[in-house]
């Protein structure tokens, strides 16, 4: 018999919990089950420097009765977190590192002064997006402050689960769409996701800009977003005058899709093309969810894709 590989995928958001199990391929996968839990008001809250999970016997209940409820033996998963959560960078640096442990120092040397709390006792992670000829090195960095990522982790293995990746959910978003985003030059990825609007570019195949904005209120708030792409797109504008965007692409649950894809319209002078996760993600034989669901699980089935 020939063995199926799964992948569990958790996102931790405002709604509580969503999680989803896939099996087969990154570039081929279905989804086999999913569930979905609500979290008392006094349970969690979003913070950048203290530890997220404020009653840590309810959050650990509740992930593993959700979890029970999928019927599967697989263990291993990865964790989806706001983009509030933490930070990502684009950094430039002058010269190349002889190991990891040495990139790290010095991005933390580099940052120690831009960042609300220690950044030395931060968990920090990088990936070399550009070296060029001239021997700098452009970076993707993430912080994430050690006793906030340490609790999740911690309460995820009381609950009996392996958190093995821990990620922010506009780079779970982006894995599900990055063979798409990746046939044409110079485009745009534009994300309104759990009341945060991203923009990610990119020139050449590579990241060159990124910024991601928590909305008031956390509703799609139309003037508000149509003022942060395009203040987004001056900086880039202004940082890489002779980039040209060839094509824009957008992403947005059911209920904002139109509303949203207008507004990037709008801001960028582009015809954006909606990413539907429908067209990316089959259900199991027998097994049917619809499309507003679906797009609800977004984060959390790019992060279960990470497992596979």
């Amino acid at each position: 018999m020939l063995y199926t590989k799964k992948g569990l995928g958790i996102e931790i958001c405002g709604e509580g919990l969503k999680m989803a199990l896939v099996e087969g391929g990154r570039n081929a996968f279905t989804l086999g089950a999913y569930t979905v839990a609500s979290l008392p008001a006094d349970t969690i809250k979003f913070n950048l420097r203290e530890q997220n999970i404020l009653n840590p016997s309810v959050f650990v209940g509740t992930v593993r009765e959700t979890y029970l409820r999928l019927l599967t033996k697989t263990k291993r998963v990865s964790i989806s977190l706001p983009d509030t959560t933490g930070r990502v960078i684009l950094l430039d640096m002058e010269t190349r590192f002889k190991s990891r442990e040495e990139g790290a120092d010095l991005i933390r040397w580099k940052l120690k002064k831009s960042f609300p709390f220690n950044i030395s006792e931060a968990h920090l992670d990088y990936q070399v997006l550009e070296e060029k000829d001239t021997g700098e090195i452009s970076l993707l960095v993430s912080i994430i402050a050690r006793q906030v990522v340490n609790q999740y982790e911690d309460l995820f293995n009381e609950a009996g689960l392996e958190p093995n990746c821990i990620d922010f959910s506009t780079f779970n978003l982006y894995r599900l769409f990055s063979d798409r985003l990746a046939l044409t030059d110079n485009v745009a990825f534009m994300t309104f996701y759990g009341g945060v609007v991203t923009i990610l570019a990119f020139y050449a195949g590579v990241l060159s800009f990124y910024r991601s904005k928590e909305i008031p209120g956390r509703t799609l708030d139309p003037n508000r977003v149509f003022r942060e792409i395009s203040s987004s797109l001056l900086v880039y504008q202004d940082k890489y005058p002779n980039y040209t965007l060839n094509e824009v692409f957008c992403s947005a649950s059911i209920d904002d899709a139109e509303p949203f894809r207008a507004v990037v319209a709008e801001a960028t002078g582009l015809e954006p093309v909606f990413l539907d996760i429908n067209r990316v993600v089959s259900t199991k034989k027998g097994f049917t969810v619809d499309r507003k669901t679906l797009h609800s699980l977004t984060a959390a089935l790019g992060a279960a894709v990470r497992n596979l």
